[in-house]
């Protein structure tokens, strides 16, 4: 369906939002298959990363933003028992391949579970993994997906979703404000636009995945200036490459600004509102 105020259950005044980096790491993960790198060979458990993925509890409920292909290793890791709602950011193999990962939360929770996305998001989700979209029509033990496209803010479980769009290199992806809260990954740039919706933000995690430059995506320096330039009080750096060593480099980042970790947690007090009144 195409939702214009998606509405979940009971809805508070204000409630506190934890949130957990699932992956921090850039498409290859880190270690990267066959380098030897001081990175890739590193004993700092932080230099270990995942694909980028982040995973929201509040009210009793637990929302992923994207599925990775190290989905499993990240539940396990974190010992999830429940998925209510996956957000979607692109369609790119690293932030959806693990999407099949999602089948022992439906036996869980014995229903379909709402993924979010735009129309174009949705629509290659459904072509992609359309098994997982027609239950009739396969057997075994699948994926039990409901699609909702993102067409502006909505509000998920009484939280206000703020999708906000980012180019990434020559295409475009979804980041997301959620209270203080904003994930920006897979970005190279964010407009004036865009940066209107992500003005006082508490927390920012954004992509920083290198400090040389790429054509597709923030490099460290350019994400620092970007949060910076938001005002944003916290920046947390994240889709690292093996070019980013948390021992030698965390360090060295100005105040207010440190590298990603899987594992990462932090918790958040925010205000629940009404998506009717969010600014778009």
């Amino acid at each position: 369906m195409t939702l214009e105020n998606y509405k979940g259950t009971e809805v508070h005044t204000e409630t506190t939002l934890e949130i957990t980096i699932l992956g921090c790491g850039t498409s290859t993960g880190v270690p990267v298959v066959g380098c030897d790198c001081p990175v890739c060979t590193s004993e700092d458990e932080r230099n270990q990363r995942t694909r980028s993925s982040l995973m929201l509890e509040w009210n009793g409920h637990v929302v992923l933003v994207d599925t990775g292909p190290d989905l499993r290793t990240q539940c396990l890791r974190e010992n999830i028992k429940r998925v209510d709602a996956v957000i979607y950011t692109h369609t790119h193999a690293d932030h959806v391949h693990g999407i099949d990962d999602l089948r022992p939360f439906n036996a869980a929770g014995g229903v379909d579970i709402d993924i979010f996305g735009s129309w174009y998001t949705i629509r290659r989700l459904e072509r992609t993994f359309g098994y997982a979209f027609k239950r009739s029509e396969v057997e075994g033990f699948c994926p039990r997906l409901a699609s909702n496209i993102i067409d502006g803010a909505f509000e998920l479980f009484g939280l206000c979703v703020v999708p906000v769009e980012l180019e990434h290199g020559r295409g475009s992806v979804l980041g997301f404000r959620f209270g203080g809260l904003a994930y920006l990954t897979d970005c190279s740039r964010i407009s004036a636009l865009a940066a209107g919706k992500l003005r006082n933000l508490e927390v920012l995690i954004v992509d920083g995945l290198r400090f040389r430059h790429h054509a597709s995506h923030f490099t460290i320096d350019s994400a620092i200036e970007a949060g910076q330039a938001l005002g944003a009080r916290r920046i947390i750096l994240t889709h690292l490459s093996h070019d980013v060593d948390y021992t030698r480099h965390n360090h060295r980042l100005p105040p207010g600004v440190e590298l990603a970790y899987d594992g990462l947690h932090l918790s958040l007090d925010i205000a629940l509102e009404d998506a009717s009144t969010a600014e778009m």
